[in-house]
């Protein structure tokens, strides 16, 4: 029995309806469905979601996440960024996020997908958000979605460092996801992006050092949500623990007094949780030195 406070909101039926029907129509992948996000009702009713690009199959199988697994063989649909293109423009979105099943198949992880994504998408006028896999920790992948100018750069690092083996796939690595998030701030990023899951077994003292790291790796956004098992799925791992509201908020605190420009923490945030907003926050906080 989950607790009330993690109860979720059924938002706008009519607009669900609509906007799955332009997603099915244009051929679009959402990770709200795909990997079975609490709050998919909640955006879809208020018209946002977070599409996923690169196919529905993930060459990892991290045991918190139901998208599928397996090996697509290199294979790239070269009409998906028109087609994403136009689902946006259809529903008239002025702020998306992107992002996709991690690809080792791909030589560079699919990150001139992302780029070239983003490319167009800027072109239309909206503001991007991409959220990357960690494209192996190559420099090279992670220069080109950089250079494409997205507005915002994330790449989450789930978990605490000790529970990264547990709950990531073994090619997964704590380490290398702060060194990415690094890198994109030095390759020029304004602001970067990550997240952290709560309720796998983690202390508060482990939650409070990886927002050290993340602050120490220049990452300026920080979401921290409740873990939930994937529809129930006995295939991925149980919670551990169910984190009140009130360690949330204490939570909340100990970033921000960090210094991270915008934070979002609670049992429903996830990733991409109000990121047109946490975007909008962000930036009034950054300070410009001349």
């Amino acid at each position: 029995m989950l607790p009330g406070w993690v109860a979720t909101a059924a938002g706008d039926y009519g607009n669900i309806k609509r906007i799955r029907s332009v997603l099915s129509r244009h051929g679009v992948y959402t990770v709200c469905e795909g990997a079975r996000c609490p709050n998919v009702f909640s955006c879809w009713g208020e018209g946002t979601a977070t599409f996923m690009i690169l196919g529905e199959v993930c060459t990892r199988s991290c045991r918190f996440c139901s998208v599928r697994t397996g090996n697509p063989r290199g294979f790239i649909d070269a009409g998906e960024v028109e087609r994403l293109a136009r689902a946006v423009a259809e529903l008239g979105l002025r702020y998306v996020v992107i992002t996709s099943v991690a690809r080792d198949d791909l030589p560079d992880g699919g990150a001139s997908v992302f780029a070239a994504a983003v490319r167009r998408l800027k072109k239309s006028g909206a503001l991007v958000e991409v959220l990357v896999p960690d494209f192996r920790g190559d420099e090279v992948a992670v220069a080109s979605v950089v250079y494409a100018s997205p507005d915002v750069f994330a790449h989450n690092v789930e978990t605490v460092r000790r529970l990264t083996p547990y709950v990531r796939d073994p090619r997964a690595s704590y380490e290398r996801s702060l060194a990415v998030l690094k890198m994109a701030k030095d390759l020029g990023m304004s602001l970067t992006k990550s997240g952290v899951m709560l309720g796998l077994g983690e202390s508060f003292e482990e939650v409070v050092e990886t927002l050290d790291h993340l602050r120490r790796a220049d990452v300026d956004i920080v979401t921290i949500g409740q873990y939930l098992r994937p529809g129930g799925s006995p295939r991925h791992l149980k919670p551990a623990r169910y984190v009140t509201p009130e360690e949330f908020e204490r939570l909340a605190e100990v970033a921000r007094s960090m210094g991270f420009k915008a934070v979002a923490a609670g049992p429903l945030v996830r990733s991409s949780y109000r990121s047109y907003y946490l975007y909008k926050e962000a930036l009034k906080n950054i300070v410009y030195i001349s």
